[in-house]
């Protein structure tokens, strides 16, 4: 995919997208996490959108997958772990957000924290969802290769769910898990995040893709050959 301004990355880009990398069937885990931080980057901080733009790579997915000529498990098994590493970076950046909210202190109410918290908690949870809501409408050939992938998923877990769950640990001395089902409870009709919340994390995630877009840019490209030295008695005849 070309180097798209964030504001035309619309759902039906995004799955266009996603099916042709899974298509061509090239570096299938990167591309769609860098993808899917794209996406994010230029989102409102919040489940609705996040769960939005994972079901746009879901959904782009499986179609390339279905018209891909490479082993299906595979390509389909990579672009999970790219949109889970994108998703982890996501959680990271609600962490880092969250971090910076309770330093400035007295502007950021508890019940905000707890409302953040309540989300994040969910991140991973709209993640699988979204993905088990994908693989039941995808083709015959699909459905059963993602399911699969997603049932080992919910075993082991994902890194999103980890890094939620450190998140949490971080945060518990001040909340109790009780607390935190309480306000998930209340919020689950919005699920939003606070305001400000959303507005710092999505520049922390702004931020993260920026910096991972600068990192892929400043690779050097490989050196070619030198010319290779004729050795002696090799000379033209």
């Amino acid at each position: 995919m070309a180097q798209d301004d964030p504001r035309e990355l619309s759902g039906e880009r995004i799955k266009e997208s996603a099916s042709e990398w899974v298509r061509k069937g090239e570096d299938i885990r990167r591309r769609v996490h860098d993808l899917t931080l794209l996406a994010l980057r230029s989102r409102r901080f919040d489940r609705r959108e996040i769960r939005e733009v994972v079901r746009a790579i879901t959904e782009g997915v499986t179609v390339g997958a279905d018209q891909s000529r490479a082993d299906m498990r595979q390509s389909l098994s990579e672009a999970f772990r790219g949109l889970d590493e994108a998703l982890r970076k996501s959680s990271e950046a609600g962490r880092n957000a969250l971090r910076q909210l309770v330093a400035t202190g007295r502007d950021f109410s508890d019940q905000e924290l707890k409302q953040a918290l309540a989300n994040i908690r969910k991140i991973e949870d709209d993640f699988l969802s979204t993905v088990g809501q994908v693989a039941d409408a995808a083709s015959e050939r699909v459905r059963p290769e993602l399911r699969a992938i997603l049932d080992g998923a919910r075993r082991s877990g994902t890194e999103t769910g980890r890094q939620a769950a450190g998140t949490m640990t971080e945060f518990a001395q001040r909340f109790s898990a009780a607390s935190i089902d309480v306000t998930l409870s209340g919020l689950e009709a919005a699920s939003e995040f606070g305001a400000r919340f959303a507005q710092v994390a999505s520049g922390v995630l702004a931020g993260i893709a920026d910096a991972l877009g600068e990192k892929r840019s400043a690779k050097p490209a490989p050196q070619e050959a030198p010319p290779q030295q004729e050795q002696p008695g090799q000379g033209n005849t």
